[in-house]
């Protein structure tokens, strides 16, 4: 019994480790391709820097992957969860009484 829960629990530290590790190489390439952007922005069209728009909505993304990644969200966090899963099963439960 004590093992299937070590092993849970290695399982879900594992599957956070691929999630940050995903984050890490996500937030890589984006600096990877800004600064490569943000060279042709200034060498060719340095009248108008059109750069900001890739970086402002890619930024988007990263920024709600990061707060998925670490999370940060305030509204639906793993207790939040957690509570809507006891909930719904039960609901599930009650329902299934009734039947």
């Amino acid at each position: 019994m004590e093992t299937t829960n070590e092993f849970e629990r290695y399982q879900k530290a594992k599957k956070q480790v691929e999630e940050i590790k995903g984050f890490y190489g996500h937030l890589a390439s984006y600096i990877l391709v800004m600064g490569l952007l943000i060279f042709i922005n200034l060498r060719y069209t340095p009248q108008y820097l059109w750069f900001l728009w890739s970086m402002l909505g890619w930024g988007i993304g990263l920024f709600f992957h990061a707060i998925k990644v670490f999370n940060w969200s305030p509204f639906f966090n793993k207790e939040w969860e957690e509570k809507k899963i006891k909930q719904y099963m039960e609901e599930e439960t009650k329902r299934n009484k009734f039947e």
